[in-house]
């Protein structure tokens, strides 16, 4: 089964999907279908006469790779608009895997051949990303049948499959395919086996093999406590939509997740490796396929010295803010956590980054950043279910393959969900008024709704977009809005721009020195929680 990440949660450096999507590796199945949003932009979204000739034929290569995902990955073709995947689903099993590798390896060859006779430059570029991407999923993939055993959440991995018919934007006559997933995923189907049969099978498939090293115990309880929110999203979704015979398949469906979330429990719980960390292999290639290509010594050395720069500018900031409001304390993590006093709540955040949304728009129209276009963006509210899935605020991209109109969601989460007998942590990160600038230009305008529509309208080559997409490339964008607006925020909207951006700082030295060993949780906790101001939710 293939790994992603999610995608661009206000540019977190894990944060694109997905998240991304990666084809190698044995974790994190359910996210791949997160990740289809990212599957192409262009290329197919262009009509073919008006695609230079260059992008028509590097399409037609980056096509015979993006069929073979489709054939074995029909959720992903669902996401991307195309209603012929709708009736079907992925059975995830060994031997499919093991065909879909095949077919793969098949195009792989194609692809090296071309590249000795094709001589455009751009074209052969594109073939560079191509078979450098597939090669790293290859390498992802053997490493984890050699050596993983994979959590694989099912509650989830059934709601991401259900999710993208039942979406608003979704064309009414495509959502009733949605009742024949329920019977497909529940196995009631003929020529379908019940999906968590499939991954209890593969996850006793690793555990047959020695020395293999299991998942996170902090991961395994997260991720599960949340799974209620999954099968009450399902149930509330159909019922939305008017839709007819899916309560029994459901019910089936939802004694199987419970069934399966107990075996996890007994099978690979009292197994779960409590040090987070992996090994260094592991470690090396999560990083290349995020787009990371420094050395984790050197990206940390780099961190450290970029923390300590955007601590002086925080400073600055918030000297200024104190002497304007004539506040007591001119510390920043003062004057942040007074902001954050201010927590907008319920039915009023909405209609507050619509405004905030206004008001970065004449900025941008005013000091002539970047065209817009006429139409309004869009920015809801995330369900319960949406919010379990994704916890942050973030860019939900519309479907390129075939798009009938719709377009990207700027999506906000009220809150994070707590599964029975977890105490309630609750974001404070998000919903005032400082922090509304910032996020909305990294996921709106400026940043992701403009990246991902102009990607649509105006076109790109289907490799540059499918295959050469990483955290770096896409989170790249929404950090450069955030820089191209914030000389035109207040001064509050400012500091908590550079908030984020010390968080990421941090996180870019946190995370190769926890994993070295160099620095604890505990300290970890202390800088993203006592120098960086963030919630101990995020």
């Amino acid at each position: 089964m293939r790994r992603t990440s999610y995608i661009c949660a206000f540019g977190l450096l894990h944060d694109l999907l997905s998240r991304h999507l990666l084809e190698g590796g044995l974790r994190n199945l359910s996210s791949l279908l997160i990740a289809a949003c990212l599957l192409s932009a262009s290329g197919f979204g262009q009509k073919a006469e008006s695609q230079p000739e260059w992008v028509a034929t590097s399409n037609r290569y980056a096509k015979q790779l993006i069929d073979v995902t489709l054939k074995h990955r029909p959720e992903a073709g669902s996401q991307q608009g195309l209603a012929e995947y709708d009736a079907k689903i992925a059975q995830p099993t060994l031997a499919d895997e093991d065909a879909q590798r095949g077919e793969d390896q098949a195009v792989l060859e194609k692809l090296k051949a071309a590249l000795g006779s094709e001589r455009d430059p751009k074209v052969k570029e594109d073939l560079e990303i191509m078979i450098r991407r597939v090669g790293l999923n290859f390498r992802e993939e053997d490493f984890a049948r050699a050596h993983e055993v994979p959590f694989f959440n099912a509650s989830q991995y059934v709601f991401s499959g259900l999710r993208v018919l039942l979406d608003d934007q979704t064309p009414e006559q495509r959502r009733p395919a949605a009742v024949l997933r329920v019977r497909e995923y529940a196995g009631l189907e003929p020529g379908y086996t019940a999906i968590t049969e499939i991954l209890k099978k593969r996850t006793e498939e690793q555990i047959a093999k020695p020395g293999v090293i299991y998942p996170a115990k902090m991961e395994i309880e997260t991720e599960m406590a949340r799974n209620s929110n999954y099968i009450e999203g399902i149930a509330a979704l159909m019922k939305k939509h008017n839709l007819t015979g899916w309560e029994e398949p459901l019910a089936k469906l939802k004694q199987q997740l419970t069934d399966y979330d107990e075996w996890v429990r007994a099978t690979v719980l009292p197994k779960a490796r409590t040090d987070f960390r992996e090994p260094p292999e592991r470690y090396s290639l999560d990083l290349e396929q995020y787009g990371v290509d420094i050395a984790p010594e050197k990206l940390a050395a780099m961190a450290h010295q970029s923390f300590t720069e955007i601590q002086g500018e925080m400073k600055t900031v918030a000297q200024q803010i104190a002497k304007e409001r004539k506040l007591p304390s001119s510390d920043y993590r003062d004057i942040i956590r007074d902001l954050k006093k201010k927590q907008l709540m319920g039915d009023a955040i909405l209609p507050f980054y619509e405004d905030r949304l206004k008001q970065i728009e004449k900025i941008i129209v005013d000091q002539q950043i970047v065209s817009l276009p006429t139409r309004p963006a869009k920015i809801r509210i995330a369900t319960a279910a949406e919010t379990a899935q994704q916890p942050a605020p973030h860019m939900v991209p519309p479907p390129f393959l075939h798009n009938t109109g719709q377009r990207g969601e700027f999506v906000l989460p009220l809150n994070i969900p707590a599964g029975a007998g977890q105490k309630e942590e609750q974001y404070d990160d998000f919903a005032f008024d400082a922090a509304a600038w910032t996020l909305t230009a990294h996921e709106a305008r400026p940043g992701h709704e403009l990246q991902f529509d102009s990607m649509l309208e105006n076109g790109v080559s289907l490799a540059r977009v499918r295959y050469a997409m990483n955290s770096t490339n896409a989170e790249g964008w929404g950090l450069y809005s955030e820089y191209l607006i914030k000389p035109f925020m207040p001064l509050e909207g400012q500091l908590i721009s550079l908030q984020l951006r010390l968080q990421r700082a941090a996180r870019a030295f946190l995370d190769p020195e926890l994993q070295s060993g160099k620095v604890t949780p505990e300290e970890a906790y202390r800088v993203l929680e006592k120098e960086g101001m963030l919630s101990h939710a995020l």
